[in-house]
């Protein structure tokens, strides 16, 4: 039986990994920094990048590499695997002017984002900020890849999945939920921020376990949808339609979490050569993370829900969201 390492474990993309492993037969161990639930048959051991296991291993998955010192603390464990991947992020990537996701100007990409897209200089600066995040990733993406082991760096894009932290469609389905008879939507709904689903990540980790190699490829669903689209499937799932009510770009009021204009998608034609074949799209993925949403609401975050506010906007709103 194959065994494999999945550091960051018990997050949402570290689980839904270890799900998959399991249904196919792997052997699992799992590391967390803190005593949380992981799929049934995962073995869990509490461990940081500072307290790593020692041992061989024959797929090593790194879910919480954000620095090139994490990068190093978990090479030697990568060089010993028969395959390894690390989770990076699309907001690596750069225009041409050079701006990311997290700059205070949005990118504007020329079309679906390949792996030979520039990206950000490698940095240290503190990876928990929006300026800081990108460049530590580079920079442990760099150490990985420059090291010659067998290391895939995955890229995805706006994560979905069981386990989400705060869940983004609670942006939507708290709205269907409590009825609401209409929706604002920036920009009628039109912006795009290419999703993934956690058990697509899921699926090309699988894929890429078989074929191990060095190299780069972006990891999001085969569809990206608008936020248009995803309203009416977050709203389908809670039972409700809703007007659909469009206003300005940058009004605060319809900024859902997947607006983005000018929009971003990800090329998936690199881990299609592989012979990767994600879980489904997102509507059929995204119920892992809406159907634990319907048994058990989950905290509003801050500022998501101003139902006055919208209220008072819709009796201005400049119509149909398309």
């Amino acid at each position: 039986m194959r065994h494999a390492l999945i550091i960051g474990g018990t997050g949402m993309i570290g689980g839904a990994v270890a799900r998959h492993l399991l249904g196919a037969g792997w052997q699992v161990t799992a590391t967390g920094r803190r005593p949380r639930p992981v799929p049934s048959g995962a073995r869990l051991l509490l461990a940081d990048h500072d307290t790593l296991p020692t041992g061989a291993y024959d797929l090593v998955v790194d879910c919480a590499c954000y620095t090139a010192a994490h990068a190093r603390q978990v090479l030697p464990l990568m060089r010993d695997a028969g395959s390894a991947v690390m989770i990076s992020s699309k907001a690596v990537y750069v225009d041409a002017d050079g701006n990311h996701v997290n700059s205070p100007e949005p990118p504007r990409f020329d079309g679906p984002v390949t792996e030979e897209q520039p990206t950000l200089p490698p940095g240290d600066m503190d990876y928990d900020s929006a300026e800081g995040y990108g460049p530590n990733k580079v920079a442990a993406e760099q150490v990985l890849l420059d090291s010659g082991a067998p290391v895939t760096v995955l890229r995805p894009s706006k994560v979905h999945g069981a386990g989400a932290n705060p869940p983004r469609t609670w942006w939507f389905l708290k709205r269907a939920l409590d009825r609401r008879p209409y929706v604002l939507l920036a920009g009628g709904g039109r912006g795009v921020d290419h999703t993934s689903a956690a058990v697509n990540i899921a699926a090309l980790v699988a894929c890429v376990a078989d074929r191990p190699g060095r190299r780069i490829l972006n990891a999001a669903d085969p569809d990206a949808p608008d936020g248009l689209t995803i309203s009416r499937v977050i709203a389908g799932l809670a039972g409700h339609r809703w007007e659909e009510i469009a206003v300005p770009d940058d009004d605060e009021a319809g900024r859902h979490p997947w607006h983005r204009i000018p929009p971003i998608v990800l090329d998936m034609t690199a881990a299609g050569s592989l012979g990767y074949r994600p879980a489904g799209d997102f509507a059929a993925t995204v119920t892992d993370e809406v159907e634990p949403l319907l048994r058990n609401r989950p905290d509003d975050p801050e500022g998501w829900f101003d139902y006055a506010a919208e209220d008072a906007r819709a009796r201005t709103g400049s119509g149909p969201g398309r």
